[in-house]
């Protein structure tokens, strides 16, 4: 990842480089990482995103006929 320093100013760049590691899902990875999950947690947490995934889709695609 690389983030550029312009005018010497490190806030900017700092809030860019937050910006673009959030994107990316490091945060969340991080937090995942932090504790051991056991697997039929895991297995529970993934139907659940795709669950979440899919009503996302639907949501659009309704919208986007005019329901």
């Amino acid at each position: 990842m690389l983030v550029t320093v312009r005018d010497n100013n490190v806030d900017q760049a700092l809030r860019a480089l937050k910006k673009k590691m959030q994107r990316e899902g490091v945060y969340r990875e991080m937090k995942m990482r932090r504790s051991y999950e056991k697997p039929s947690e895991k297995r529970a947490r993934e139907r659940a995103e795709a669950v979440r995934r899919y009503r996302k889709l639907m949501r659009k695609r309704m919208e986007r006929e005019g329901y």
